[in-house]
């Protein structure tokens, strides 16, 4: 069962209201996705801890829904 990116972005854009979502997907299947967050509420944090609030987002969705993104997080 895929995931759409619209419904991505969604999750990512409740957590982080002021984020710039970028979102690729990366083989056409709705299960391999690339993508770019960038966010003030990520400023003075590790990556592995951006990374983190990312996936909390997802609210679970990671590793089921949701086979494969791969991330980046940036302060802007």
């Amino acid at each position: 069962m895929a995931m759409e990116a619209s419904e991505i972005e969604a999750y990512i854009r409740k957590a982080f209201p002021d984020a710039a979502v970028t979102i690729e997907d990366l083989a056409g299947d709705g299960d391999h996705y690339a993508c770019t967050v960038v966010s003030e509420a990520f400023r003075g944090l590790p990556r592995v801890k951006q990374h983190k609030l990312v996936y909390d987002a997802l609210q679970g969705h990671m590793g089921g829904t949701l086979h494969a993104l791969a991330l980046q997080t940036r302060v802007p």
